[in-house]
C-alpha cells in the first residue's frame, strides 16, 4: 500500500480520558482528507481536546445515514483519499458504525487498516475478576422482554465468559432477568464509566447485581457474565432423562433441551446432541 493510496484507516478513541489516545489517532484526525465521525460534535470535542486542527472534512456517520454515507465515502477512498472513521468512543464496528463500510471497502479490494486502542469489551473483561481465557462478546441485549429471555436462556449454558452492554435505562431489568432465567447465584460484573472519573465495577451474583441496579446506575455499561459450570458426566445423564420427558410430554426437543439448560446452566447444544445420540 503506497503513501498515495487511497484507504479506510478505523481508528480507535477513548473511552472517556482523552489521555488514553495514541499519537497515531492525533495524527489521523490531524491529517485525514476525511473523517467520518458517529458524532461530529464529539469528534470535534475529541480533537479540541487533543489540541489538534483537522485539515480534512468532516462528515456525520451514524446507524440512521451510514447506508447514505457509503457512495461518497467509497468514491473518496477510489480517488485517492484517506477516510478515518471514529465512533463516539472505543473500536468502529463493534455495535457501532463501520461494519457496512468495511465490507463494502473489502469488496472492492479497497484498503482497509486499523490503529488500534481503547475497547470496552476486553477493558471490562480485564477488571471483572472473571476467566479471561475464553470468551465471547454478544451486543446489546433485545429490547424486549420476550426477546430478551429467550436471548438469555441461549447465554445459560454458555460456557465462555459473555461481554455485554447495556443501557441505563434497560440494565435494572436485564439483569434482573438475568437472575431469574440463568440463575441468581450466577457471578457477574457490572462496569460502568469506564476511564472516566466516577468509574464503578460492581461485582457479584446476578440477585445482588440486579437489586443494585434498580437505583438507577447511569453512564455507559458494559456487563460480564461468568461462563457455565461443566456438568459432570453423571449431571449430564440425569438432565437428559429431564429432556426426555419433557419431549415424551409433548415438548419438541429443541424446546426441551432449552429449558433444561437454562435451568440447570448446562449446555443446550450438549443436552440436545446427547438426547439425539440416545435415540439413535
Amino acid at each position: 500500500m503506497n503513501d498515495d493510496d487511497g484507504r479506510l484507516v478505523l481508528a480507535a478513541t477513548p473511552l472517556g480520558d482523552w489521555r488514553d489516545a495514541s499519537p497515531r489517532l492525533v495524527e489521523a484526525l490531524r491529517t485525514a482528507d476525511v473523517i467520518a465521525a458517529e458524532d461530529t460534535r464529539r469528534a470535534r470535542a475529541l480533537a479540541a481536546g487533543l489540541d489538534v486542527t483537522p485539515t480534512g472534512r468532516m462528515v456525520s456517520f451514524y446507524d440512521a445515514v451510514e447506508t447514505a454515507r457509503l457512495g461518497g465515502l467509497l468514491e473518496a477512498i477510489r480517488s485517492g483519499q484517506t477516510v478515518v472513521l471514529i465512533t463516539d468512543a472505543g473500536m468502529p464496528s463493534v455495535s457501532d458504525p463501520g461494519y457496512r463500510l468495511v465490507a463494502a471497502c473489502v469488496a472492492e479490494d479497497l484498503p482497509v487498516t486499523c490503529l488500534p486502542g481503547p475497547s470496552a469489551v476486553t477493558t471490562a473483561l480485564a477488571l471483572s475478576g472473571l476467566p479471561c481465557d475464553r470468551f465471547c462478546f454478544d451486543g446489546f441485549p433485545p429490547r424486549k422482554q420476550g426477546e430478551r429471555r429467550r436471548w438469555l436462556t441461549e447465554l445459560a449454558g454458555e460456557r465462555r465468559t459473555v461481554v455485554f452492554f447495556e443501557s441505563t435505562h434497560r440494565i435494572a431489568a436485564t439483569l434482573a432477568d438475568a437472575a431469574e432465567v440463568i440463575g441468581a447465584e450466577r457471578r457477574a460484573a457490572v462496569c460502568r464509566e469506564l476511564t472516566k472519573t466516577h468509574e464503578e465495577v460492581r461485582r457479584g451474583t446476578l440477585a445482588e447485581l440486579a437489586e443494585w441496579a434498580t437505583g438507577g446506575p447511569r453512564g455507559e455499561i458494559t456487563v460480564v457474565l461468568a461462563g457455565a459450570p461443566a456438568p459432570d458426566t453423571a449431571d449430564l445423564t440425569e438432565l437428559v432423562r429431564e429432556v426426555e420427558e419433557r419431549v415424551e410430554g409433548g415438548e419438541r426437543l429443541k424446546q426441551a433441551a432449552a429449558a433444561v439448560a437454562a435451568e440447570s446452566g448446562a449446555s443446550k447444544k450438549a443436552l440436545y446432541d446427547a438426547a439425539v445420540a440416545r435415540r439413535t
